[in-house]
């Protein structure tokens, strides 16, 4: 099969092509656009409920999972990440680990990738990190997405960049937690926790994010005032 992202990086989608039947591609429940009449669609908890479930409460992946499958070659499967920004596709080699943040993972393709959560220690507990992240191990082709466009940073040394802003990055780099500067910063500053990034690899970045967002759209919420009687 083959696939194609459209529209990045502003409301992108991919297309997937079936070249022959039986080939199959599977996505997380809600991230399908549309579809060839005849692709068959089945829904189950991939690796049973235990698996599922860890995947579901650890690295924010949707318990169910969408298996579609091709009935006949040039059938045509359109998907989608929930937010409103990019989708991007890496490739994975054999044996080779991606790591993505909770919620950017999309789908996948290959029946040798495995998906599970990876502990990411107590330094990634008051960030937007989190605990837990997914760990995607090859061969297989896996489709992000990200709120905002995404941003590739090769890094060879030391990077630096807020906890919000993070999609994935591969397994030649280690990270940190910090505060940005001191408490005053942290507090004052608006940037509170940044991570920093060692070794050699790509970091992805979203040029958005969600915690933003809700800010600045709290100052609009309606707010409704009580009355009492007396």
């Amino acid at each position: 099969m083959r696939h194609e992202i459209l529209g990045s990086p502003d409301f992108t989608s991919a297309r997937i092509t079936f070249e022959q039947a039986g080939e199959s591609c599977v996505a997380e429940s809600g991230a399908m656009v549309a579809r060839s009449g005849g692709i068959q669609m089945k829904t189950a908890m991939r690796g049973g409920l235990l698996a599922a479930a860890k995947r579901k409460m650890l690295g924010g992946e949707s318990l169910f999972q969408n298996t579609f499958t091709a009935t006949a070659a040039g059938q045509e499967l359109l998907l989608a990440p929930a937010p409103e920004g990019d989708l991007q596709s890496r490739i994975l080699q054999p044996n080779e680990p991606f790591f993505l943040q909770s919620g950017a993972y999309v789908a996948h393709m290959g029946d040798a990738l495995n998906i599970d959560t990876s502990w990411g220690g107590a330094k990634g507990f008051f960030s937007g990190m989190g605990l837990f992240l997914l760990k995607i191990v090859g061969p297989g082709t896996v489709l992000y997405g990200s709120y905002g466009a995404i941003h590739a940073v090769e890094v060879d040394g030391s990077y630096i960049c807020d906890t919000d802003h993070i999609v994935g990055f591969t397994s030649g780099l280690t990270y940190n937690i910090t505060k940005f500067g001191g408490f005053k910063s942290l507090f004052l500053s608006g940037e509170g926790l940044v991570c920093h990034f060692s070794g050699r690899g790509t970091l992805l970045l979203q040029t958005r994010n969600p915690p933003s967002l809700a800010n600045f759209l709290e100052r609009y919420r309606r707010v409704e005032k009580s009355s009492s009687n007396d």
